[in-house]
């Protein structure tokens, strides 16, 4: 405790930690969408950048436990399609991240995600499911955008969830998909930080540990969520959830 209090972390800053360590936990098994409101929360207690530091330790304990449920679950014909694509966002993103304006980006990805979801409705309506999928350029756009929106502010949610909608996957597929590309990406992302961005250290990696326990327990009420929600309103429940996370950039 006396190593805790060291890092000069009120309550108010704990509690707010904690919760979104749960709704990380929560978002990694299948309620997608509710963790966006921890990328605003953790950059007010600690700064944009750095929060960027403390955020990605914990998504990546939050990683586990959906690679470890799902594991057997994942369309790697589709990974294999977007990961590469995914690095080059990466990359381009540790490039320029120095010059990026967050909000403007912010606001550009949500933008984007509400065209995307519109496109997806239109396609829906006319009983056709391969407006775009089926192409390279489309996994291709997802995966650069979705490599950039992870590395310069972890939003990249709502871009990858278009990406595996626009699929038409089963949940049980869309859920261990979505969480081995996130753990694969943001595993890849952790030297770059550590290193690179130099925004990762002993005291935010204590801080992370921390937040285990909140992340156990959201993982723990995701798998009952999930559970309950019908195979056949899964899909419209992630567009749901995906739009108000696009609403949540541009607050």
């Amino acid at each position: 405790m006396e190593l805790l209090s060291s890092l000069h972390i009120n309550t108010l800053e704990w509690t707010i930690i904690m919760a979104c360590g749960m709704l990380i936990g929560m978002s990694k098994v299948g309620v997608p969408g509710v963790s966006m409101i921890a990328v605003p929360a953790l950059a007010f207690i600690f700064g944009a950048k750095q929060s960027t530091g403390v955020l990605l330790p914990i998504l990546m304990m939050a990683d586990i436990f959906g690679v470890a449920y799902y594991r057997r679950h994942a369309n790697w014909g589709h990974l294999v399609k977007v990961i590469p694509w995914a690095v080059v966002g990466l990359i381009l993103a540790l490039w320029i991240g120095k010059m990026v304006n967050d909000e403007q980006f912010k606001n550009l990805i949500a933008i984007l995600v509400f065209l995307s979801i519109g496109l997806m409705l239109w396609q829906d309506k006319r009983k056709s499911k391969n407006l775009f999928p089926d192409k390279w350029w489309f996994a291709a756009a997802m995966g650069i955008l979705g490599g950039f929106a992870t590395m310069i502010g972890n939003v990249a949610g709502p871009v990858f969830a278009i990406y595996l909608l626009a699929m038409h996957l089963p949940k049980n597929s869309f859920i261990g998909t979505s969480a081995w590309f996130f753990m694969i990406i943001n595993f890849t992302k952790f030297p770059l930080q550590l290193f690179v961005w130099d925004n990762i250290n002993t005291e935010t990696l204590m801080i992370d540990l921390v937040t285990l326990p909140a992340i156990a327990l959201g993982a723990f009420i995701g798998f009952k969520v999930v559970k309950i929600i019908p195979e056949h309103t899964y899909r419209g429940f992630v567009i749901v959830i995906t739009a108000i996370s696009a609403f949540l950039l541009l607050i």
